[in-house]
């Protein structure tokens, strides 16, 4: 008996994992397939004009496009593998300290498009909420390395100033003056910031492992920017 429920567990495991993920959903009928919506292969997929879902399975991604009829179980990209994308995005450890910035001369748009190489760098133009699993390794991130910036922090009546060297993309979070606290907002401003942005911190009890383990967790606190760098990664 206990072999079987053993079994019975292992199969279970093997179909949710299994399970397709809306990871991505945009256009008129994207309040039909919410981000984190979990489908059945038997489920079909009815979208218009402008509508686009990015699918996951497998650690692989899938974009649907409207008009059309779909299925949730169809074949995801034949030459996808677990990309240097994906492996430094989702990376833990000294790996995240890689540079990924530009320097004088990059095009203002690229910079501007830019995005952090890692999941767990936090890209201070980024407000909303970000997920943290390791909060004495917090790196704040920026994609242009050229010029000296100050980028202030204020939460609660604290403040703090961070001062950014032209060449540096990262500084640590300063969480001597700021501990880091969830579930409260952080004010960001000046740091080359066009205007302030408001973070909040979400807590994850450690980086998930995986890209389908990573993007529940995601999806689960509401960290989109988080998500979106992840599904870009997928896509290369």
């Amino acid at each position: 008996t206990m072999a079987l429920a053993a079994a019975s567990a292992v199969a279970v495991t093997g179909a949710a994992a299994a399970q397709t993920m809306v990871v991505r959903s945009t256009g008129p009928s994207a309040s039909k397939y919410p981000t984190g919506t979990r489908l059945k292969d038997s489920d079909k997929l009815t979208l218009i004009a402008g509508d686009k879902l990015v699918l996951m399975q497998s650690g692989k991604t899938r974009t649907l496009s409207g008009p059309g009829s779909f299925s949730p179980n169809g074949p995801v990209n034949a030459t996808q593998t677990t990309s240097t994308a994906v492996t430094r995005m989702l990376a833990k450890g000294p790996t995240m300290r890689s540079r990924g910035g530009f320097s004088r001369g990059t095009d203002s748009a690229a910079v501007l498009e830019a995005r952090a190489p890692n999941l767990w760098l936090l890209d201070y133009r980024d407000g909303g909420n970000f997920c943290v699993a390791d909060p004495a390794g917090l790196l704040l991130w920026r994609p242009d390395m050229d010029s000296d910036e100050l980028l202030r922090i204020e939460q609660g009546g604290q403040t703090d100033t961070i001062a950014f060297v032209a060449g540096a993309n990262y500084r640590k979070w300063p969480s001597e003056t700021l501990p880091l606290k969830f579930d409260v907002d952080y004010k960001l401003s000046g740091g080359g910031l066009a205007a302030p942005v408001t973070v909040r911190f979400a807590a994850l009890p450690a980086a998930p492992e995986g890209p389908e383990a990573s993007m529940e967790a995601l999806i689960s606190k509401n960290c989109n920017h988080q998500v979106d760098r992840l599904v870009a990664a997928l896509a290369e």
